[in-house]
């Protein structure tokens, strides 16, 4: 796999800011040929720096209007345990993102939910009565103060 140059990085930064972005704007953008943008940005993709488009919508106008973090701490550090707690995470669709943590909790999950009533059957009627959760603790997320953004290139 070859390194990425500045002219890569561009790119990818590029494409983050717009991700329908044809080869002839990209190539107008960077000052280069709409040939070599297009096989640079097919290498990008083809080697996993780029890994896929995905839309944005807005979360309030598809009646998602409770964003939460809820960290959890399993009941036992057993591969089954965690095994049968990432089956969950997977299957609840108001989960959109989980990390495996240090420290206390040993999940952290960002999750959207239509109300505080959606967000506390999530939490009470879900994850709590499952067999793999030992504790659960919520954070309710009051303003988005900086947009999910680029990564830094």
């Amino acid at each position: 796999m070859k390194p990425l140059d500045r002219t890569d990085l561009r790119i990818v930064a590029a494409l983050q800011g717009d991700a329908h972005m044809t080869s002839a704007q990209l190539a107008e953008r960077l000052n280069l040929s709409a040939s070599q943008a297009g096989r640079r940005k097919q290498r990008l993709e083809q080697e996993g720096y780029i890994t896929g488009y995905v839309a944005r919508p807005d979360p309030a106008k598809l009646g998602l209007t409770v964003q939460a973090f809820v960290q959890v701490q399993t009941a036992s550090h057993m591969p089954e345990t965690h095994r049968a707690f990432l089956s969950l995470a997977r299957r609840q669709p108001e989960i959109i993102a989980a990390w495996t943590l240090t420290g206390d909790a040993d999940y952290l999950l960002r999750v959207m939910c239509e109300d505080l009533a959606a967000l506390n059957r999530l939490v009470q009627d879900i994850l709590l009565p499952h067999d793999a959760v030992g504790r659960v603790q919520s954070q309710i997320v009051m303003d988005q103060i900086k947009p999910d953004g680029p990564l830094p290139t």
